[in-house]
């Protein structure tokens, strides 16, 4: 049992370009998924909060969207989502990809991190993709040129080599204070949220290249059964921009959306330990990444928009 007089906690922003593994990288530090994973960029629409509490130490992270140019209102506000959890947080952990180019966002986030003075922990992922190892050299170098880093630890979320490093350089950036969450905690989302994003990420993976980014997902109803078999039901309504999409979502005899929600409901139920009966709809919402109301009306912060 940890003294209270002792506990220790952070708030740290993940942050970087689309597709580096900023989701991947912050489910192995916590050991469980919390923030769904596709190699389709903008994977991560919202800031989606992981909790880590190691004996006297809770770090609480904070999984931003890629950050890219935006073409949208939806985009707009995945951009405003990024800058303003930079602002509000203690330290920032920025994540490249190894033997990758500075990219005009990493700049754009060190430059934000030399604004604000924020302390920052510089992660460089998917060293297990990388055949020649002096090239790491080279990139820590040109990035520690750029920024006094509190730390660079080359990760990978893939096989779990440095991260036990990572999370320990991301400790003494704990401040005195206490603990904003309870021990066993490891996530602000609500259980809809998540289904959500679970259904998605499905789509993400099955769906081909055109689709995906058009999609939204909103559950409209879950419940446990009074019964006492321990089902819950779920209830889930699939949004697409065009009525092409609809008909690949749904595919040939319904056989796409059967796939998405077995592969679906498995994951559901091993997250939430009881069994799912899933249902699925598909309804089009035509140019919806730019409705202001629409995006309101799933659930994007009303503040991040201009009506």
């Amino acid at each position: 049992m940890v003294d209270q007089k002792n506990e220790k906690s952070a708030f740290i922003a993940i942050v970087g370009r689309p597709n580096v593994g900023k989701s991947s990288l912050l489910n192995a530090m916590i050991g469980q998924k919390v923030a769904i994973v596709s190699n389709k960029p903008q994977t991560t629409r919202t800031r989606i909060m992981g909790v880590l509490t190691r004996g006297e130490y809770q770090l609480v992270f904070i999984d931003t969207p890629g950050l890219l140019k935006p073409h949208n209102q939806l985009g707009e506000y995945m951009v405003r989502s990024v800058t303003e959890s930079v602002s509000g947080v203690d330290a920032c952990l920025l994540v490249v990809e190894a033997g990758k180019k500075i990219s005009p966002a990493d700049q754009a986030l060190i430059e934000r991190f030399k604004s604000l003075g924020i302390p920052a922990i510089l992660a460089i992922n998917k060293i297990d993709l990388l055949q020649d190892k002096s090239v790491l050299m080279s990139q820590i170098s040109e990035l520690s040129a750029l920024y006094d880093f509190e730390a660079v630890v080359p990760v990978s979320a893939i096989d779990g080599n440095g991260i036990k490093d990572l999370t320990g350089e991301l400790e003494k950036l704990a401040m005195p204070g206490g603990h904003f969450f309870e021990e066993d905690t490891l996530t602000d989302q609500p259980e809809r949220v998540l289904a959500a994003e679970i259904i998605r990420e499905k789509l993400l993976r099955l769906c081909s290249k055109e689709v995906p980014h058009g999609i939204a997902v909103v559950v409209e109803n879950m419940h446990e059964r009074g019964d006492k078999s321990g089902i819950t039901d779920l209830e889930a309504t699939i949004f697409c921009e065009k009525e092409s999409h609809k008909g690949i979502i749904i595919g040939k005899d319904g056989a796409m959306l059967k796939k998405v929600g077995t592969l679906a409901r498995t994951d559901m139920e091993r997250f939430f330990d009881c069994k799912i009966n899933l249902k699925l709809w598909v309804k089009v919402k035509e140019d919806w990444r730019n409705r202001t109301a629409v995006l309101r009306s799933l659930g994007f912060d009303s503040n991040s928009f201009n009506s």
